[in-house]
């Protein structure tokens, strides 16, 4: 399991593809060895959203890579379908369209690998 904390800020308007930043909530351990650090910078991308009114879904979003040692590693896991706070209608008048997900940099997600990956 993988546990992070956004960095970018994520909407359900940002379109497919694009990609975010994260750290590491916790240190990833192996058998009591620490392998990655919390803090340790990951990149993700979004997966689904409502950007294409044609082709409008839940914002989704999944990790792509984790930095080590200054390059990046690629990872594969599981889609999660953040939940931002809910919007008020202040928020709306701000910039903020009805429906709109938004995540805000802090948020925890948690992430499964579902392969395994070589540090």
């Amino acid at each position: 399991m993988l546990t992070v904390n956004t960095v970018s800020l994520v909407t359900s308007q940002d379109a497919v593809g694009s990609s975010f930043e994260a750290k590491l909530a916790q240190d990833v351990s192996v058998k009591g060895n620490v392998l990655l650090r919390a803090g340790t910078k990951v990149f993700g991308k979004i997966r689904s959203s409502r950007r294409n009114p044609h082709r409008s879904a839940p914002l989704t979003v999944e990790l792509a890579s984790v930095s080590v040692n200054g390059r990046n590693v690629a990872v594969k896991t599981n889609s999660v379908e953040p939940h931002g706070p809910p919007q008020t209608a202040r928020q709306a008048v701000y910039g903020h369209t009805a429906g709109t997900t938004v995540v805000n940099p802090g948020t925890k997600m948690q992430f499964q690998l579902i392969q395994p990956v070589t540090l």
